[in-house]
């Protein structure tokens, strides 16, 4: 299980790290680099929608690379995505500007954040279904945190490396190239994360409906037709998790830098530390999901971002670090709480033979909901002087939608007696 659980981790690390260092690079220099033309907001903007085009295409990746994870196996979905994803995110790195090729530039931008997107909407459900169908029932959820500890490194990796090269480089330097390096890092975590994911075997629960012929022949359609209520509770009730973290991870820093008047280097600290704390607490969090159900532990994680949306905003106007990092730490284990125990919850919601498909089709169309606009909206309701106390309500408004969808979800986690031998769950 180990092997396992640390192969599913690396490739939602690497995976991740892609998809962030996007985010970080959108907030800190797209908008000039690849829309010179537009106002510095309207750059920003610009910059942030070629964002969310990477959240609209996660939902598409998470149908295509379903469908192949419940036809033919969750393991081609593993290798297949970390490839998309990684390629994607080097030719960003080595993308020319507007100054240098024109309008061609910001459309061939766009192109590759759809491709990132669609690699990642693959990644999620075939990570975490390697953990959760070789995992014994008594210890899945545990298990499934590892790759939900993954968007934690990534993130503190992509970050990490923009706040070297922030503190090593000059202004020009890192508008000029230094914001190209962590792009080309890409390329090296992939080839790690093939020679760890090459030689992982196809998980139990698929090869018993291999030898069973009970594999779905179009799994895109029974999802539809038989789970869609299931889909949209799921997608609805993971939006306010996409939202605080995209909230406070770029959205903030933008608003730091650019209006707060906060250095690049102190807003990333800031950010990281809480990234931080959230990925230490994963794997405990998720024990305590594995004790005390899944539900639960969302409907508290979902409370904890609604009562905190206007401290969050309040401690983020001072610009004073001190503040910052307990009003983003406490955001993000808001998320956590949630988001930890999603790893076992959503492959449990779903028969076998769709699971691949239901499960990262929920995962990432709730980034649609709550991620790939957050940013856009935030920075639009944060224009002119004073708190943006509008961003704050968007967020509380955020949970309460979502605390509804989790009151309608049904527990799912195994209860098993004492003396129950915690066998591989096949068909759970």
């Amino acid at each position: 299980m180990l092997r396992i659980a640390l192969a599913s981790f690396s490739g939602t690390a690497i995976e991740f790290y892609d998809f962030f260092v996007y985010g970080t690079a959108a907030a800190l220099v797209l908008g000039p680099l690849f829309f010179p033309s537009f106002s510095p907001v309207a750059g920003t903007l610009a910059a942030f929608a070629t964002y969310a085009v990477g959240f609209v295409a996660r939902p598409l990746g998470s149908l295509l690379f379903g469908h192949v994870g419940d036809r033919l196996g969750r393991r081609p979905v593993l290798i297949t995505s970390l490839l998309m994803t990684g390629l994607a995110t080097v030719l960003v790195g080595l993308l020319p500007t507007y100054a240098q090729i024109g309008i061609a530039a910001p459309l061939l931008l766009v192109a590759l954040r759809f491709l990132q997107g669609l690699g990642l909407g693959g990644e999620w459900g075939g990570a975490v279904l390697l953990a959760t169908e070789h995992a014994p029932a008594r210890r899945r959820g545990l298990w499934a945190s590892f790759p939900q500890t993954g968007p934690s490194v990534g993130f503190l990796l992509a970050n990490g490396v923009m706040l070297v090269l922030s503190a090593t480089l000059t202004d020009a330097q890192f508008r000029s190239w230094g914001w190209r390096i962590p792009f080309w890092a890409a390329g090296v975590l992939v080839a790690v994360g093939l020679l760890l994911r090459t030689s992982m075997e196809e998980t139990p629960a698929f090869r018993e409906l291999t030898a069973q012929q009970k594999t779905s022949r179009v799994p895109l359609v029974e999802v539809f037709r038989d789970h869609w209520r299931l889909v949209l509770l799921t997608a609805g009730g993971l939006s306010v998790g996409y939202a605080v973290f995209y909230m406070t991870t770029t959205w903030s820093l933008h608003h730091g830098t650019h209006d707060l008047g906060v250095s690049r280097t102190t807003m990333l600290a800031c950010i990281m530390a809480a990234v931080a704390v959230k990925g230490v607490c994963t794997p405990l969090v998720a024990m305590l999901g594995d004790r005390y159900g899944r539900k639960p532990l969302c409907l508290v994680g979902t409370v904890v971002v609604l009562l905190w949306s206007f401290p969050l905003v309040a401690l983020l106007q001072t610009g004073e670090p001190m503040l910052m990092i307990p009003g983003f730490v406490v955001a993000m284990l808001g998320f956590i709480t949630m988001f930890a125990v999603l790893g076992a919850y959503l492959p449990e919601l779903y028969e076998p033979r769709v699971r691949c498909t239901g499960a990262s089709t929920a995962y990432n169309l709730g980034g649609v909901l709550g991620g790939a606009l957050t940013p856009i909206i935030a920075t639009e309701l944060s224009r002119g002087s004073g708190t943006p106390w509008g961003v704050a309500a968007y967020l509380a408004a955020i949970a309460c939608v979502s605390l509804l969808c989790f009151l309608a979800l049904p527990e799912t986690r195994p209860v098993l007696a004492p003396d129950h031998p915690d066998p591989v769950p096949v068909a759970a």
